[in-house]
């Protein structure tokens, strides 16, 4: 992959480049197209935090149409010298994240992610600006009223014109070039986010689960992530 970058904040991944083709390529439901992407830092502080101690980063991904925003926590080594760290790739969901919905499992994962980086005393979680797999999040409350109506969550976001999901992880894989860690544990029961990172060229060295207990609100959720997403529970 052909990286263009200032030695601060920003790096330009550049389709021109045949290794950086895969910006074109389908992902199963996400596939986009993205000519280009243009990663800039915008701002990095301490974070203490209930589960530990990390250093937030802010980042703009840049796209010819559309600018995307991401949140990363960092904590311990991740110089490219030492081990594959562990990495959460976690998609924003208000809904589960700050509220506690018992609709999804996404506040369990957020924290169960957490606790294992904390544990091991390094790693990284990015959190994508992606609501509702990308749809946003008044269509996401729409979903959720086809939902009472009887629909999954796939069959949801296609009843409002939707692909079944919108993201395509071009942004976490930027994120992780600008930190030069080229190989990680990921933590995901989504093998679309193992291939996504293999095509930009980082090494997904393992593939560790998050399992969250499934509930009565939840099942049928975790049944549609199963059976029609292809997720490994």
């Amino acid at each position: 992959m052909t990286i263009l970058a200032n030695e601060v904040d920003t790096a330009i991944f550049n389709k021109s480049a045949a290794s950086c083709s895969w910006f074109s390529m389908s992902f199963g439901f996400y596939n986009r197209g993205l000519p280009e992407l243009k990663l800039d830092k915008v701002a990095e502080a301490e974070f203490p935090t209930r589960f530990g101690q990390f250093r937030i980063f802010g980042f703009a991904g840049i796209r010819p149409t559309e600018t995307e925003e991401a949140v990363v926590l960092t904590m311990g080594d991740l110089s490219p010298a030492s081990p594959a760290p562990l990495v959460r790739i976690h998609s924003q969901c208000l809904t589960g994240d700050v509220f506690h919905s018992l609709r999804c499992d996404c506040r369990s994962q957020l924290e169960i992610a957490l606790d294992k980086i904390v544990a091991e005393g390094r790693g990284m979680l990015i959190y994508e600006h992606q609501e509702g797999r990308g749809i946003g999040l008044l269509n996401k409350l729409r979903a959720y009223e086809l939902q009472d109506q009887g629909l999954d969550t796939i069959e949801a976001n296609e009843k409002l014109g939707f692909a079944a999901d919108l993201r395509d992880y071009a942004l976490p894989a930027a994120i992780l070039n600008y930190f030069k860690i080229e190989q990680v544990r990921l933590l995901s029961n989504n093998p679309e986010k193992v291939a996504a990172l293999e095509k930009a060229g980082i090494r997904v060295v393992e593939r560790a689960p998050i399992i969250a207990p499934e509930l009565d609100t939840t099942t049928e959720y975790l049944k549609t992530k199963r059976d029609k997403m292809g997720h490994l529970f």
